[in-house]
C-alpha cells in the first residue's frame, strides 16, 4: 500500500473505515487466505483503506451459508407480510442513514453530493416497492369445469449472485437485493471492487431489522477472482450482473455449465433523437442532464445526440455554451456539477477517448483536464459535434463525461444511425408529433424509450437492453418472475378417462 492519507484541505467523512471484511453467515471476516487489496478515493487518488479480497475459498464459505439458509432457514417459508415487515424495516433504516450515505459515496465514487444525496431514498423505495409486492402478489388459477383446477405455486429458486457495478452502487444494489430477498431467496453480494464502501453498510442495517443470519452474505473482490467464483459456483442457481457488455459475455460463458438463470443490463450508447419541432430548451436540458449528470458514467446516458439539420447550429452553439458552464470540482462541494471520475485505471479509458475524438469530430467544449484542477481524476464536459457514425467516439461505450453530435436530414435516417451500434439499451426522442413519437420509438432497437423526458423511471416497468446490451429484465413483476420458479399444479374433478394401455389384451391372430 502505497500512501493512506489524503490531502488535508480534502474532505474526509468521520470515522471512516481504514479495513472492509466480508460479511457471511451474520460474521464479519476477512479472507481465508489473507488476501487485501487497496481501496483509494478518486479525488486524492490516495488509498484509504484495504478490502479482504475474495477467493474461491470465500465464496464457498459464503455459498454454503447462503444454501444452509435457503434450505433449513426459516426465511423462504415466511408468509410474504412477514418478509415485507422486515424489508420496509430495512428501507426505514436506509432512509435513516442518507446523510452518512451520500457523505461515503460521494467520497468512494467522486459522485457530486447533490447527487448522491437521492441514492438513499430511491434504495429505500426499492424495498418498500417489493415489500408491497409480494404482499399484493397473485398467480394464475384456471378451472375446467368439471373436469380440472390448475393453478401456479411460486417459490423461490436458491442462492441468487448479485454483481453489482461501480457506478451509483449502494441504489443499484438495492435494485437486485429487494426483490431477490423479497421472494424468499438468499444472497451473495460481489460488490465492484472500485468502490466498495458504502456496500459495508448493508450487513448492520440487514442484522438490525431482523434478517436471519445467513441470508446476505457479501464477499469483496475482484471480478475475475471472487466474481469468477461466484459465477461458477454450482450451488448459485442464479446470476444478476450490471456491468460492461464484454464481462456479461464471460460469464453467459461460464454460467452455461449449469444452466443458470441470468438477468444482465450490460452496456449502452443511447441515442437522443432532436426533431426540428421539438421544444429546443427542454431537450437541450434534457440532453445535458442525460449525459453529464453522474459524472457521464451512466449506463442510460445519451452519448449521440443526433439532431436534426435545420435546427442544427443553434443546438450545437447553445449545448456548448452550457456544456462550458457546467461547474467541475470537489464532489463534496454543493456547487459541483461534474465530479471526478470513479478511479485513475477509467480516467485514462476516458481519457484517451478524448483524444481519439479529436480526430473524429469538432471539438467544441472541454478535451481534457480542467485547468483549475492538476490532480484527481477529473475531464471537463467534452462535446463533439459532426461525429461520423463510423467514428469509435459514435460507436464505443465510453462512460464519462463525453458526448458527439451528429447531424440527420429526415426520419429515415434518424432512424439508422439511432439503430446503428451494437447497443440497445435506452434512447431519447424529442419531438411534437405525436404519431412521429409513437413510430419511430416502435422501430427504436432499445430496451427502453423516453419520449419528451429523461431517464425517469417508474419501477412497475421493466428496465433493461437489447442487442449486446443486456440479457433478460428487472423491474416490477419481471424481477419477481426471474427470482422465482412458476411451478404449474393440476387437480382432477371427478372421473379420470385415460387410455387404458395394456388394460386389455390384444386379439390373436385367429381371433382377427
Amino acid at each position: 500500500m502505497t500512501s493512506t492519507v489524503p490531502d488535508a484541505t480534502h474532505y474526509v467523512p468521520e470515522n471512516l473505515p481504514n479495513h472492509l471484511q466480508h460479511y457471511i453467515n451474520g460474521q464479519f471476516v476477512d479472507s481465508v487466505g489473507g488476501g487485501t487489496f487497496d481501496v483509494l478515493d478518486p479525488v486524492s487518488n490516495t488509498n484509504y483503506a484495504t478490502a479482504a479480497a475474495g477467493q474461491q475459498e470465500d465464496i464457498d464459505l459464503a455459498v454454503a451459508a447462503a444454501r444452509e439458509a435457503f434450505v433449513n432457514g426459516p426465511w423462504p417459508l415466511m408468509k410474504p407480510r412477514e418478509r415485507a415487515r422486515i424489508l420496509n424495516r430495512i428501507a426505514d433504516a436506509v432512509e435513516a442513514q442518507e446523510v452518512r450515505l451520500a457523505d461515503l459515496e460521494s467520497f468512494d465514487t467522486g459522485l457530486p453530493i447533490t447527487q448522491a444525496k437521492g441514492q438513499a431514498l430511491r434504495a429505500a423505495e426499492n424495498f418498500r416497492f417489493f415489500a408491497d409486492l409480494i404482499v399484493a402478489q397473485f398467480d394464475d388459477a384456471m378451472k375446467v369445469p368439471g373436469s380440472q383446477i390448475n393453478y401456479v405455486n411460486r417459490k423461490p429458486i436458491g442462492v441468487a449472485g448479485l454483481i453489482t457495478p461501480w457506478n451509483t452502487p449502494f441504489m443499484l444494489e438495492s435494485w437486485k437485493l429487494a426483490p431477490a430477498l423479497a421472494t424468499g431467496n438468499t444472497v451473495v453480494l460481489k460488490p465492484a471492487e472500485f468502490t466498495p464502501l458504502s456496500a459495508s453498510l448493508w450487513a448492520q442495517i440487514f442484522k438490525d431489522a431482523g434478517l436471519p443470519d445467513g441470508v446476505f452474505n457479501l464477499v469483496n473482490g475482484l471480478g475475475e477472482e471472487a466474481g469468477d467464483a461466484l459465477v461458477k459456483h454450482a450451488d448459485v442457481p442464479l446470476i444478476s450482473f450490471t456491468g460492461e457488455t464484454t464481462t456479461g459475455q464471460t460469464i453467459f460463458r461460464n454460467a452455461a455449465a449449469h444452466l443458470k438463470g441470468l438477468s444482465m443490463e450490460l452496456g449502452g450508447k443511447s441515442p437522443c433523437v432532436v426533431f426540428a419541432d421539438a421544444d429546443l430548451d427542454a431537450a437541450i436540458d434534457s440532453a445535458l442532464f442525460g449525459v453529464f449528470s453522474l459524472n457521464g458514467e451512466r449506463c442510460t446516458a445519451g452519448s449521440r445526440i443526433l439532431v436534426e439539420r435545420a435546427i442544427y447550429d443553434d443546438f450545437c452553439d447553445r449545448y456548448a455554451a452550457r456544456a462550458k458552464a457546467i461547474v467541475v470540482g470537489d464532489p463534496h462541494d454543493p456547487k459541483t456539477e461534474v465530479g471526478a471520475l470513479v478511479h485513475p485505471e477509467h480516467y485514462r479509458k476516458v481519457a484517451s477517448y478524448v483524444e481519439i475524438g479529436k480526430s473524429e469530430g469538432r471539438l467544441l467544449a472541454g478535451g481534457g483536464r480542467p485547468e483549475h484542477l492538476p490532480e484527481g481524476n477529473y475531464i471537463a464536459p467534452t462535446v463533439f459535434a459532426d461525429v461520423a457514425p463510423d467514428a469509435r467516439i459514435f460507436q464505443e461505450e465510453i462512460f464519462g463525461p463525453v458526448v458527439s453530435i451528429t447531424p440527420f436530414e429526415d426520419d429515415d435516417e434518424a432512424l439508422a444511425l439511432a439503430n446503428n451500434t451494437k447497443y440497445g439499451l435506452a434512447a431519447y426522442i424529442w419531438t411534437q408529433n405525436l404519431t412521429r413519437a409513437h413510430t419511430f420509438s416502435q422501430n427504436m432497437q432499445a430496451g427502453m424509450v423516453w419520449l419528451n423526458s429523461h431517464n425517469v423511471r417508474d419501477l412497475r416497468t421493466p428496465f433493461g437492453g437489447v442487442k449486446a446490451s443486456g440479457l433478460g429484465h428487472e423491474g416490477g413483476y419481471r424481477s419477481i418472475d426471474f427470482y422465482t420458479d412458476q411451478q404449474a399444479v393440476h387437480i382432477s374433478l371427478g372421473a379420470v378417462h385415460t387410455p387404458k394401455f395394456g388394460g386389455i389384451a390384444a386379439p390373436t391372430a385367429t381371433e382377427r
